[in-house]
């Protein structure tokens, strides 16, 4: 068997804070509750990527049997430049009962807690941030009560 080389090193890129508004669902559907919360606006901050999130992005959302929260967020940056950067989130977000609860109650839980883990891609026509076009991501979340956090690392 053949020895796997050094995996891949993960570069801190940037912070993300979003607001978020009510959860809205649509009710049981055959994989489980779809439902959507609308992402109003936010700030990136890093070493990497710095700017604003524009107000009216999604996260789209299914809430499995077992548990698993399936994310699938999509919104924009408008960089310190002006330029604009699509950004497209999938993860999944677990844990235990009792944690996910707190969380569904607003209640502030350490984000050791749980499991909150998205993989990020970019996209945008901007000839200074082009280079995002061939970016891969993961972002560490936490969920608060009105807001989300995520730290983002490139993957080198």
């Amino acid at each position: 068997m053949t020895a796997f080389p050094a995996p891949p090193a993960l570069l801190p890129m940037t912070q993300i804070r979003c607001e978020v508004d009510a959860l809205v669902s649509l009710g049981a559907a055959p994989a489980g509750e779809r439902r959507y919360v609308p992402l109003g606006s936010g700030t990136a901050r890093g070493p990497e990527l710095n700017g604003v999130l524009v107000a009216g992005g999604v996260d789209w959302q299914l809430a499995r049997a077992d548990g698993v929260l399936e994310i699938a967020a999509h919104y924009v940056i408008r960089t310190e430049d002006g330029a604009l950067v699509e950004v497209r989130s999938e993860g999944l977000r677990h844990g235990p009962a009792e944690v996910m609860q707190r969380l569904a109650r607003g209640e502030a839980v350490p984000r050791e807690a749980y499991f909150f883990r998205t993989l990020m891609r970019f996209t945008t026509g901007a000839p200074s941030w082009a280079h995002l076009n061939k970016v891969m991501a993961v972002a560490v979340g936490q969920r608060e009560a009105r807001a989300v956090l995520l730290d983002v690392y490139r993957l080198a």
